[in-house]
């Protein structure tokens, strides 16, 4: 299966350590974040690897994957950099943010998802949260679902009193879901100014992905949360690599 690696932000937050790397080859361990990433997926069959590059994209090279450039990296968010690699989502494909680690089962209990639009969704979520002073809560893109797990609030404005758990950055779409996916893009590219407000990012360009999530779901798409408790880090910023290297994940 392939897997389409979001990677072309600066990754600013993490300071020094990405004046001379992207985010995702920050070492984590000893190894990559993108490594610990790559491990995982091919554990389970992921193997197809496209990566979409943008700052110090000649330094983030990996034997054997396709590269997708977003030249307006500085500019534009998530969203964006990943329909840069809307060529690339043919089939069943996995999205994943850059600067997540996360073990083998977390993959595997996605990868045995049967939805067309499946999300991974941190149950403890809180527990990442104690002492994460510099990657606050209101960062924290989180998810309200029916008991069915069918997704229906995702984002960072979704507040914590009902919410089932953290959207970790890693999905999963069937042949169907990923038409879903790309139709609703080009409808929303189609529509909104680079500078006009879309779901709750201020101009459209700056959107997440989980706006795009949310304007499927308002069209009656199914999106499906993957219950996981724990196993995986976000590394935003220097305290969570500093954590991440203490404690693993």
């Amino acid at each position: 299966m392939r897997c389409i690696v979001i990677a072309a932000g600066m990754g600013s937050r993490l300071e020094h350590y990405t004046d001379e790397r992207p985010k995702c080859m920050v070492q984590v361990g000893g190894r990559s974040i993108l490594d610990h990433q790559l491990a995982s997926l091919r554990a389970h069959g992921v193997d197809d690897l496209h990566i979409v590059r943008g700052y110090l994209a000649d330094r983030l090279v990996v034997p054997g994957a396709t590269y997708w450039s977003n030249e307006e990296y500085r500019n534009n968010n998530i969203l964006h950099s990943l329909f840069c690699a809307s060529d690339a989502m043919e089939g069943s494909f996995v999205t994943t943010y850059s600067d997540i680690v996360y073990n083998e089962e977390v993959v595997r209990r996605l990868m045995a998802s049967e939805h067309d639009i499946s999300l991974v969704v941190d149950r403890r979520w809180k527990d990442a949260y104690l002492g994460r002073g510099d990657h606050p809560v209101g960062q924290a893109e989180l998810v309200e679902a029916e008991g069915d797990g069918r997704v229906w609030k995702v984002g960072k404005w979704v507040g914590p009193e009902r919410a089932l758990g953290e959207f970790i950055g890693l999905a999963k779409f069937s042949e169907r879901g990923g038409r879903i996916l790309k139709q609703t893009w080009r409808d929303v590219r189609a529509r909104y100014g680079d500078d006009e407000p879309f779901q709750h990012a201020w101009k459209f360009r700056k959107a997440y992905l989980t706006d795009l999530f949310m304007e499927m779901i308002e069209r009656g798409h199914k999106v499906h949360s993957v219950e996981i408790d724990g196993g995986w880090r976000e590394i935003d910023t220097v305290q969570d690599l500093m954590r991440v290297n203490r404690e693993g994940y």
